[in-house]
């Protein structure tokens, strides 16, 4: 199944800093030197890498739960839930500063409820990230009733969550919904239905891998 992805390769949450940081330089180098000039054409290719926002092709499959973040999976465990207030199957994906920050939809849906919780700035890799550091939770029920929380969680650098979609928006799996910088985590809470299909360690794609099935409803 391929996601349409009307949105350019380079994210256009970066544009503003491309343009800041090779103005700087060319203008360092104009009145100065290239010399002078090297930090900031350094910047500038720090951002180009960083706000890269490759088209990504969603994995095809019934109940597949799309990977939402770029990185490192850092937990696949059991735990409460604490935005729907059950037991649920958490998996976590762990984003440096060197992977993609877009965020995209895990599954197909209608957004329930969004909940925004401003907080702390610890490393994202931390377990307790997921309950102190600032984020955005989205709580979207698929055609089939099962019930998926995707929370983007600030990190020790990041300091500004973007989230595109609104209350009662329907979306599709691999959906770009957000953007965070820099560096940051994604929690996905699923039923306790669903199986994991990654493991601790393993590098992961949004919107390109999945990470769970969901099973059938309970």
């Amino acid at each position: 199944m391929k996601t349409s992805y009307p949105y350019p390769l380079i994210a256009r949450e970066g544009w503003p800093f491309l343009a800041a940081f090779l103005a700087l330089a060319v203008l360092l180098q104009i009145l100065l030197s290239l010399y002078w000039a090297i930090p900031a054409y350094a910047l500038f290719l720090f951002a180009l890498q960083f706000f890269r926002d490759p088209p990504r092709q969603a994995p095809a499959g019934k109940d597949l739960v799309v990977c939402p973040a770029d990185g490192r999976v850092i937990a696949v465990e059991t735990v409460d839930d604490p935005y729907l207030g059950r037991s649920a199957l958490k998996i976590s994906v762990f984003m440096n500063v060197f992977n993609v920050h877009v965020n995209r939809m895990p599954v197909a849906g209608r957004v329930q409820k969004i909940w925004y919780f401003p907080g702390k700035f610890f490393n994202a890799a931390l377990d307790k990230a997921s309950a102190e550091n600032e984020r955005n939770a989205l709580w979207v029920q698929t055609a089939s009733g099962q019930d998926v929380t995707v929370v983007q969680v600030a990190g020790l650098v990041a300091r500004r969550i973007l989230c595109y979609v609104g209350g009662d928006a329907v979306v599709t799996a691999g959906q770009r919904f957000g953007f965070i910088r820099f560096g940051s985590r994604v929690d996905t809470y699923l039923p306790l239905s669903a199986r994991a299909l990654v493991t601790v360690g393993e590098r992961v794609r949004s919107g390109a891998d999945a990470i769970a099935t969901l099973g059938e409803p309970s």
